[in-house]
């Protein structure tokens, strides 16, 4: 299955995926194409780093004057506190230093900042940054992490994908400028939708499809477990990882973008999915919406409810459509849904006759049924045309 690579990663406490340089500066470069003062006298934060030879330190540090930083600060966790005990191997660049502790290389976490040209080669990069360990671990949670949360604009950053809603719900307890890495079912989850639902939150330019290339640490590398991989020009493990997205609330230009689509009639004609074409469009039993099974499907003239798959967020235009809920978790309003006791009726006769869904016994948000025939589909968005919205 497409997320079974990060399912593994999570149940062996191993899923820090590194982020290319290219995926980040293409990101970076969207925001910049929408506002090119988005980051300009702003202090960016990136936590949940390797400062020493991470990417989104490198491209922050080298771009410090082109993109007009008042601050960067890089911090890491220490090795000793990360889930998978590895033993750590300090680079040559922290062991030349002055500073080198072989105890608190173990047991601390670092901090790398950059304010000026200290080289004096009337430049400020990469050559630029100061480090030194930070008192404790570097965990986000600790209260030493929280104060440079409070004083940065902007917190950019890869977190762990298995502490994804605990550091979102950090960034939005402190209201907080961020763009990071997660992946896309994360959409569905009860702490995040709402979010995406009130446009607090919403993906980045990224499409959904064809997963993003990730370097696999050299320490935690385990072959079995990586599948394939490719290994890069200067040896590093690359891996495919499915459903990996951007999450910001930084506005860019994909955002405005209306999604052309044909009318209800000549999708029916038309279409190019045999779900659609000759056929139209189902209604759900437990929901007043219809289906549409692909985005590029959405019927333009239809005035009700309607359900797309999940990836119709990377297409979504919040002045176009207006989203209203989703099939996980029952985060739909009452008003959209239809008679629970119909549904349930259709849920438990397929159930009882040993048919092969995913339905799980107490938990009919478990998926949507069709028809008279409980049939299981994927996670839906509802959504319905701007224009429609009263």
């Amino acid at each position: 299955m497409a997320n079974d690579n990060l399912g593994n990663a999570r149940r062996a406490k191993n899923d820090e995926f590194y982020t290319q340089f290219a995926d980040i500066q293409k990101e970076m470069n969207a925001y910049l194409d929408f506002n090119p003062d988005v980051f300009r006298g702003k202090t960016i934060l990136l936590p949940c780093d390797d400062p020493e030879w991470s990417n989104f330190t490198k491209y922050f540090a080298q771009n410090f004057e082109t993109l007009g930083l008042k601050k960067l600060i890089s911090t890491s966790y220490a090795p000793n506190s990360k889930p998978l005990a590895i033993p750590h191997q300090p680079t040559l660049f922290e062991m030349d230093s002055p500073d080198f502790d072989e105890v608190k290389t173990q047991a601390n976490g670092k901090i790398f900042t950059l304010t000026g040209d200290v080289t004096g080669d009337d430049a400020i990069n990469v050559d630029d940054l100061q480090w030194t360990y930070l008192e404790g671990d570097g965990d986000f949670r600790s209260d030493e992490i929280k104060a440079l949360r409070d004083e940065a604009d902007i917190i950019i950053t890869n977190p762990p994908f298995s502490l994804f809603r605990e550091f979102l719900a950090w960034l939005v307890e402190a209201d907080k400028t961020f763009v990071i890495l997660g992946n896309m079912n994360a959409i569905t989850y009860k702490e995040v939708f709402p979010l995406i639902k009130e446009n607090l939150v919403w993906p980045g330019t990224k499409q959904f499809g064809g997963g993003m290339n990730m370097i696999m640490p050299t320490a935690t590398f385990d072959p079995v477990l990586a599948g394939s991989f490719t290994i890069s020009e200067d040896g590093a493990f690359i891996k495919n990882i499915m459903g990996v997205i951007w999450f910001t609330n930084i506005d860019h230009g994909r955002r405005h973008e209306p999604l052309a689509l044909m009318s209800e009639a000549d999708n029916i004609k038309f279409s190019k999915h045999k779900e659609v074409q000759g056929i139209g469009y189902q209604s759900y039993d437990n929901y007043d919406a219809i289906e549409v099974p692909y985005t590029d499907a959405i019927p333009s003239d239809h005035e009700g409810v309607m359900g797309v798959p999940i990836s119709f967020l990377s297409k979504y235009n919040p002045d176009q459509f207006e989203i209203l809920g989703t099939s996980d978790n029952g985060l739909v309003d009452d008003e959209f849904k239809k008679t629970p006791g119909l549904v349930q009726e259709f849920v438990d006769a397929y159930y009882a006759s040993g048919g092969q869904g995913a339905y799980q016994a107490g938990n009919p948000t478990a998926g949507m049924y069709l028809n008279d025939v409980a049939t299981m589909i994927y996670k839906r968005i509802f959504i319905r045309h701007r224009k429609a919205a009263k």
